[in-house]
């Protein structure tokens, strides 16, 4: 198949490329000269996509890691890895923020390129590593090395891919394909088509061991792709079930389809509003309850954990008290707010829930019961009962008990969460909650509902 015109609109130009390899090697250039400066036995190293050319047209983040030898404290490697950086932004007027991965790390703007400044220790084997950043180096280095440079386009059309059908980026937002990991999958199976026709039919725990190291029963994951660079790593170890799913399914669908060249483009959706959104949900029927609460100031990848983990934990309780979900989901601007979603089934109930106890045959445990619950027990299907008044009627109820602090603690709720939601949280239905969204925060919120409502529908064209 010719994809020609798909690479033209993904593959950078010369002229990018040209300028990113400018502004990269000034950047390494000052860096080294402020460790001559100082006598510092440190040095600065090109990684990640850019330096191996695998990046798309338009997403060429650089990544400059700082590197020290093995014997250099922790502490000295922080502070100067971070101070070394500051200089460089300073120099080139930049502006940056500080974030903290396994350490801290800076990431500047500098003459409009996003660039990682990350401090590292220099290694040349898995085994001698002080932390987790420290084989990113030995990553670039392999790929560079046993990358063929045709299979550059390969990769550029399988992210391409990938990003299309949603499941490109292993931040948790995503949960899917890392780069790195993709890098691989072409090295294993040559070209795109042929990974095509093999991912449609992967299974659960498909191993991948380009060095075969042999190691893949240290895991037990959907994808096993052993690090080719260290035995006892899985790359594939931060990519959900879900998006591994929606790969296959996708790979299927594309080897089908009689227009593969619209699976390298964003899914055309149809003019969504709140009136069609509402339309849907009311076709589902039920209601639909938002809970919205004010955010901390998290990295992404703290918030979407924790956000995940309230949700699901509270889904499970409303079921436990007999409320029915039929679906549940999370999302946030990642600004200043959270919002847990739940598509009710039953969300209301009657006054009064059958209280289960002993079986009848027991006899003591029955006596038992009879005291602690009067008169009124009765056999019902084997089992000694009681009818007893609810304590919770509605599903707002609940919900409005669960986020008293008092009571918090009977949901796993993700820990930067708690005190803001606690003091902040509010409970809509979803016709109120649109109305009271701004224009920025109606757009991806709409987006969002579009696909809770419509699941996996960017692996279909």
């Amino acid at each position: 198949m010719d994809y020609r015109g798909i690479l033209d609109i993904i593959k950078p130009d010369t002229d990018e490329i040209n300028q990113i390899e400018k502004i990269s090697s000034k950047l390494i250039k000052s860096i080294n000269k402020i460790c001559r400066e100082e006598n510092l036995n440190a040095e600065a190293v090109q990684v990640g996509s850019v330096a191996k050319k695998t990046f798309l047209k338009g997403k060429s983040d650089i990544d400059i890691f700082i590197s020290f030898p093995l014997s250099t404290d922790m502490n000295v490697l922080k502070e100067k890895g971070l101070e070394i950086a500051y200089k460089i932004n300073d120099e080139y007027n930049g502006e940056c923020d500080e974030h903290y991965a396994s350490h801290p790390y800076l990431t500047c703007i500098i003459e409009g390129y996003e660039i990682d400044f990350v401090p590292c220790y220099k290694i040349d084997d898995a085994k001698d590593m002080k932390s987790a950043v420290d084989r990113t180096i030995l990553h670039t280095r392999y790929i560079k090395s046993h990358i063929k440079e045709e299979q550059i386009d390969e990769i550029l059309l399988l992210k391409r891919f990938m990003d299309c059908v949603g499941v490109y980026g292993s931040e948790f937002k995503v949960g899917g394909f890392a780069g790195y990991l993709c890098e691989i999958l072409i090295l294993k199976y040559g070209n795109f088509e042929n990974l095509i026709d093999e991912v449609s039919n992967w299974r659960y725990g498909t191993v991948i061991d380009l060095e075969e190291y042999g190691t893949s029963e240290l895991f037990n994951d959907p994808l096993i792709a052993i690090d080719p660079t260290d035995k006892n790593r899985n790359v594939g170890a931060a990519l959900r079930s879900d998006k591994m799913e929606e790969f296959i399914n996708a790979c299927r669908n594309f080897r089908k389809s009689e227009n593969k060249l619209d699976f390298f483009y964003p899914l055309k959706k149809e003019n969504i509003s709140k009136k069609s959104i509402l339309k849907n949900f009311n076709d589902i029927g039920g209601k639909t309850y938002i809970v919205e609460f004010e955010i901390p100031e998290v990295p992404a990848d703290t918030l979407y954990p924790q956000l995940r983990k309230t949700e699901e934990s509270l889904s499970e309780k409303l079921e436990e008290e007999d409320f029915k979900v039929f679906k549940s989901g999370y999302w946030t601007n990642e600004k200043d707010k959270g919002v847990l979603i739940f598509n009710m089934d039953v969300y209301k109930l009657n006054n009064i829930k059958i209280h289960y106890g002993p079986k009848i045959w027991v006899k003591q445990a029955c006596e038992n019961f009879k005291k602690a619950n009067g008169p009124n027990c009765y056999c019902l299907n084997e089992f000694l009962v009681v009818n007893k008044e609810r304590e919770f009627k509605n599903a707002t109820d609940y919900i409005e008990y669960i986020f008293k602090r008092e009571n918090i603690s009977h949901i796993k709720i993700g820990k930067n969460l708690k005190e803001t939601a606690i003091k902040t949280f509010k409970i809509y239905l979803l016709e109120n909650y649109l109305k009271t969204l701004n224009k920025e925060d109606s757009n991806g919120f709409l987006d969002y509902l579009d696909d809770f409502l419509h699941p996996s529908q960017h692996t279909r064209r």
